[in-house]
């Protein structure tokens, strides 16, 4: 009985092996999806807030308040809440617009215009939720209302704001629909290697009901023992994970740039609470199918 015993917990320590290495490779590919999930959006973000938005100036302006006003404009925009950054916002005079025309274009111009025709302007960014079709006209609207004769014309490249966002949306959606996919896949793949694992105990569960253990006493150190598992998977996943980004934003920095800690730690408290609730169940829900088995149906 004893020599029963011990070989049944050395094959219970060595099931609970295996299911702790299958619980964190699956947590892992959990962990891949989940953050290219976040660099999806983060990256859509990172792309709408580099589009540049064009507040020109009227040219009739009176020459004496044109710092004035201008200097309002400015005051302005970096009380709005939709300004990504505050120190992105730039006047640009005829002198700069120049400079920026001939470093995205030719001169030639200079050879038959001799005045400058270029307008100023105020160039600013504006924060990703805000970067849409509606709430760029907004943005007019208000400008203009605000500084009545002021604004000339409000210019964005239309087509790229409304390309970005479709894409932005697609592939969210399409993540979306493939980490629910995957959540799914990783609590069945886990429960299953749960209950492999419970199987090397099922004669060591009837024995203990047998001679009149309770059933909470039962699942108890099971249980106990499925939130170390959890725990102890959900730790090598996270370290597999974090390495993983690592070496990536290695060789792409502009990842390294992209990521926030706080993402990363809410996918990682994802993966923890994860790990630990579907081990818990998973053992549980086996503990009960075996106290219900008869002996004979254990074989």
């Amino acid at each position: 009985m004893a020599q029963f015993g011990k070989a049944s917990s050395k094959r219970g320590k060595a099931s609970y092996s295996y299911s702790i290495i299958g619980m964190a490779l699956v947590l892992f590919l959990f962990g891949i999806m989940g953050w290219f999930f976040l660099n999806i959006k983060k990256t859509g973000d990172y792309l709408k807030e580099r589009i540049q938005v064009h507040a020109y100036l009227n040219s009739n302006i009176n020459k004496k308040k044109d710092s004035v006003t201008i200097d309002s404009v400015m005051t302005y925009l970096k009380q709005q809440p939709y300004i990504n950054s505050p120190d992105s916002i730039e006047y640009v005079d005829k002198s700069k617009a120049i400079q920026k025309w001939e470093a995205e274009n030719d001169s030639s111009w200079k050879d038959f215009l001799i005045n400058n025709p270029l307008p100023e302007s105020i160039d600013f960014y504006v924060k990703a939720e805000y970067v849409k079709d509606t709430s760029l006209r907004s943005i007019e609207q208000s400008l203009r209302s605000q500084f009545p004769g002021t604004i000339a014309d409000f210019k964005y490249p239309v087509e790229v704001v409304n390309k970005v966002s479709g894409y932005v949306k697609t592939g969210g959606l399409i993540f979306l629909l493939i980490s629910i996919i995957l959540t799914v896949l990783v609590i069945f793949s886990i429960d299953n290697t749960i209950r492999l694992a419970m199987f090397s105990n099922r004669f060591l569960i009837k024995t203990m009901q047998m001679v009149g253990a309770t059933r909470g006493f039962i699942a108890k150190p099971m249980v106990q023992r499925a939130v170390i598992n959890g725990l102890i998977a959900s730790a090598l996943a996270i370290f597999c994970l974090r390495s993983f980004v690592s070496i990536i934003e290695g060789f792409m920095p502009e990842f390294k740039e992209l990521g926030k800690e706080s993402g990363l730690n809410y996918l990682y408290l994802m993966i923890i609470l994860v790990g630990i609730l579907i081990s818990v169940i998973s053992t549980y829900r086996a503990v009960i199918k075996y106290l219900k088995l008869k002996l004979d149906d254990l074989y």
